[in-house]
């Protein structure tokens, strides 16, 4: 079947809530929830409790057939890459460069990609965007993978891509880490002990369920802990990598948002922080209202 990506007599021109839910209707990819995974959300709590209200793992069950997909096992392997201490220099191996321009590759040939980059090429005015594929590929390889400093003093211990999807510890707190196959993958290796999610502040904010593909949560990872967390939840590589070039390109630090996933409808802020200028410091959703 092919994808409509068009971005004109849509009601798409300018509005970056529409694009972002366009963007969810094109992921054909992500997995289904209670079929290709299953998640135990059990206690909600404040960020400031201490106690762990929840005593079982995050994720009781993912598809391993489905992580054998393109664009999410090109993902995976890119995980390891990185050392999570900020101020440590990352060295780049050809062999990771390689997974990273395959990573990039695949994801380019979904929908969702196809409509960032349309959306962007017509609507974007902070820079300019490549008008073919392989110079927009070449944009998303810089602002995803260059290696920049994060750290005082660092001149490569850090990338957009590491902090967002891979996670960081600096001074001695979780930053990033914004990404449900690193928390599934860094759970199941023992890594990461989930201590329960987090309702918005928003008084009528619905529970949060299984069926969820946003959730708030609170972790531990290699002894640190992050107080509040969110991330979206079973979406695919490229959904994110979308969404986040396009707010990062096209929005403003806060830009508000509607999803509605079939089951639910989040309001949510997707927050994008450059660094130096024009890099991507951190980007991820901000749940203001679930319901």
């Amino acid at each position: 079947m092919v994808e409509d990506i068009s971005v004109k007599n849509i009601g798409l021109e300018k509005s970056i809530s529409n694009a972002v839910q366009r963007i969810f209707d094109l992921d054909r990819n992500r997995l289904i929830p209670g079929q290709d995974y299953r998640v135990n959300v059990q206690g909600s709590k404040k960020p400031y409790w201490k106690e762990d209200k929840a005593e079982n793992p995050l994720f009781t069950y993912v598809s391993e057939e489905r992580l054998q997909r393109p664009t999410y096992r090109s993902f995976i392997a890119m995980l390891d890459n990185y050392s999570s201490a900020c101020g440590t220099t990352e060295n780049v191996t050809m062999s990771e460069v390689t997974e990273q321009r395959t990573f990039l590759k695949s994801i380019m040939e979904t929908a969702p990609l196809k409509f960032c980059h349309t959306y962007l090429r017509e609507n974007c005015t902070s820079r300019t965007i490549p008008a073919d594929a392989q110079g927009f590929q070449g944009l998303l390889y810089d602002l995803w993978f260059k290696l920049y400093g994060r750290s005082k003093g660092m001149k490569s211990d850090s990338s957009g891509f590491e902090h967002v999807f891979v996670g960081e510890i600096k001074e001695g707190e979780v930053s990033g880490l914004h990404n449900w196959i690193q928390i599934y993958l860094e759970e199941k290796k023992g890594n990461l002990d989930y201590r329960g999610y987090i309702k918005p502040r928003s008084k009528s904010a619905a529970d949060s369920d299984g069926n969820d593909h946003v959730l708030t949560l609170q972790l531990v990872w290699n002894g640190v802990e992050k107080q509040l967390s969110t991330s979206f939840i079973g979406v695919s590589p490229e959904f994110e990598v979308a969404v986040y070039t396009l707010c990062f390109l096209m929005g403003q630090e806060n830009n508000i948002v509607e999803l509605n996933t079939g089951t639910d409808i989040f309001d949510l802020n997707i927050r994008c922080f450059k660094i130096y200028g024009d890099k991507i410091g951190t980007t991820y959703p901000e749940a203001l209202d679930h319901h």
